[in-house]
């Protein structure tokens, strides 16, 4: 009787590697490519200067690319990069072999400074307070300045972007480490804060936080630095974010069209208000005559049975920092009531809600508006976190996991800048592990004839006719060599 398929296999495994460059994730040459037409390696030297501390060894430009291939090709943690190291195609199409994890972890250790954190600490206990925000290092400062570029460069790719909006909000990274500390959740962990510009899709700032640190401590910082690495002249700002943005700093900041480190003019707002017991009660002595139910479809829930509704709400706060010289801010409530008969878990018919706003579109206009920054920073937090490495923090060392999260965030970048090039539609708004499955994890054979190195792709002749149109897109200029 013969043996059945299923239950055999009709080869067997050579021990000996083959000899030819092949390798199964050609899409790094993609990468490699993006990553120098957007002028990234020239932003690296510009801002690492001084850096290197011996005249051998990897430029910061290519540890910073091979890192952020290796991110993009899957890699999970600094560990992962080895692979990237011992794939024998890696050399050809990236120009130089990939450093190994020990290399880019030394070099993620540089950004850490023991001092900075000590001195931020004996500050806050000083103070009576528990959490604090370290200073950045000065090449912390530099990376920053170098995803501000990515930024932008990813901007560029498409169609023009005119407008800003910049959508702030925090994430908690899980982590179990010593050096971690417990977050509001009640796991150990570090709480960054990411800044995205909506419009172009992508990361314009971060700031790494421990776990303890409330997301209301100072999102003026991360708002700043959001704007400055925005390009010089817009046709139009905005900015988005949930109740921790409420904070008096911040929306003085926004409100304040002559504002120092910020761009000069209106920035369009609107911000979760934190539903004090005063805000709640103006909410709720509204007559129902003053509600308004969302208009279309997007004004009720229809799996839950439950109706949304918004309404003016005549409200001052009564802070004492609440300057009077200014326009005072709209509110706007929101209103959830449940289905007939039926109650919330606390037992009410309906919750409250509110928005603080400067912006003069009816109310729904302003809501919805609103509400859209959820399809943005909390999409780049579930990509950064679980598509990418953002969420497996390497080090005990705080500079070490800041940087660590900044290159993660870079490397969002990079597949945006790669998904709005794409000739094909439907990666336009791929998600990572897509663009990852389609584009680089490819098989490929790498030859050298003479000084050309020339790539062969095992794919259909309309996926390499689509490769060769990123790389129109992708323009080079010039490369620097290491």
């Amino acid at each position: 009787m013969k043996t059945p398929l299923w239950a055999k296999t009709t080869f067997a495994v050579d021990p000996k590697p083959i000899s030819e460059h092949l390798t199964a994730h050609g899409g790094m040459a993609l990468l490699a490519r993006s990553f120098r037409s957007l002028k990234l390696p020239g932003s690296c030297l510009a801002n690492f200067d001084g850096f290197k501390t011996r005249a051998r060894g990897f430029e910061i430009w290519q540890m910073i690319e091979s890192t952020l291939v290796g991110l993009l090709l899957g890699a999970d943690n600094v560990e992962d990069l080895d692979r990237l190291r011992e794939d024998p195609s890696g050399e050809r199409l990236l120009g130089y072999t990939p450093p190994s994890a020990r290399t880019v972890r030394e070099m993620l250790e540089r950004f850490h400074d023991e001092a900075a954190v000590t001195k931020a600490e004996a500050q806050a206990q000083a103070e009576g307070r528990l959490a604090f925000i370290p200073e950045p290092t000065l090449w912390l400062d530099r990376l920053a300045t170098v995803l501000g570029v990515s930024a932008r460069a990813t901007a560029s790719v498409g169609s023009r972007v005119r407008t800003a909006t910049v959508d702030l909000d925090a994430t908690i990274v899980e982590s179990w480490k010593q050096a971690a500390k417990w977050t509001y959740e009640g796991v150990k962990g570090y709480q960054p804060v990411v800044a995205v510009w909506a419009e172009a899709d992508a990361v314009l700032a971060t700031e790494f936080r421990d776990g303890n640190v409330p997301a209301q401590m100072e999102p003026l910082r991360c708002a700043k630095a959001a704007f400055a690495a925005l390009p010089g002249s817009m046709d139009g700002y905005g900015f988005r974010g949930d109740s921790a943005c409420h904070e008096n700093d911040l929306l003085g900041w926004l409100r304040n069209e002559d504002r120092l480190e910020g761009p000069k003019g209106r920035i369009r707002f609107a911000v979760s208000a934190r539903m004090s017991p005063e805000l709640h009660a103006a909410c709720a002595v509204l007559p129902e005559t003053a509600w308004r139910v969302f208009p279309g479809p997007k004004g009720k829930d229809d799996a839950a049975g439950r109706i949304r509704e918004w309404a003016e709400v005549d409200f001052v706060p009564s802070e004492a920092t609440e300057r009077k010289d200014l326009t005072p801010l709209r509110y706007l409530g929101i209103r959830i009531r449940a289905r007939q008969g039926e109650l919330f878990e606390d037992g009410s018919t309906c919750r409250h809600f509110a928005v603080i706003t400067n912006a003069t579109e009816t109310g729904s206009e302003v809501i919805e508006w609103h509400r859209q920054k959820a399809g943005t920073v909390e999409h780049v937090h579930d990509e950064v976190k679980n598509a990418l490495a953002g969420g497996s923090p390497p080090s005990q060392h705080f500079g070490a996991n800041a940087a660590w999260f900044m290159l993660n965030a870079m490397a969002y970048n990079l597949a945006s800048a790669i998904r709005a090039a794409a000739p094909d539609p439907t990666l336009r708004t791929a998600r990572i592990k897509q663009i990852r499955y389609r584009l680089f994890h490819v098989a490929a054979r790498s030859a050298r004839d003479r000084r050309k190195i020339s790539v062969r792709f095992a794919a259909s002749r309309e996926w390499v006719r689509n490769f060769i149109a990123f790389f129109e897109v992708f323009k080079l200029r010039t490369i620097p060599t290491g």
